[in-house]
């Protein structure tokens, strides 16, 4: 029977995966800490989006994503799932965007978001 790859409750853009391991590299990151995704009250719409490295949670649904660990509360999964993290580099935008399913309303920044 073939192998299939798990799913993960987020996805992550070819180009995010690439600046997040650069980071990772560049700011020497210790072992034992990951990606953390999650979201935060407030933000002009409502809710925003967190994204940093920390250590694993007593509350945390844990994933890797081409060789990255993530970590997510798991409270945070109804306001996240489906969501693509990308990252931008140009003269119009650069930094890392979500673009989230779940999202009822978003702001000009892109930070920020109702559910």
């Amino acid at each position: 029977m073939p192998a299939t790859a798990q799913k993960t409750p987020i996805d992550m853009s070819p180009t995010a995966a690439r600046e997040i391991r650069k980071i990772m590299q560049t700011k020497k990151i210790p072992d034992g800490y990951g990606l953390r995704v999650g979201v935060k009250g407030g933000g002009c719409s409502g809710m925003s989006y967190v994204l940093g490295f920390d250590k694993e949670r007593e509350h945390d649904t844990s994933f890797t994503i081409d060789g990255i660990p993530v970590f997510m509360d798991k409270r945070h999964g109804l306001y996240l799932m489906g969501t693509t993290v990308d990252y931008h580099d140009g003269l119009n935008a650069r930094g890392f965007t979500f673009d989230n399913p779940n999202a009822t309303e978003t702001c000009g920044c892109g930070s920020s978001f109702a559910a």
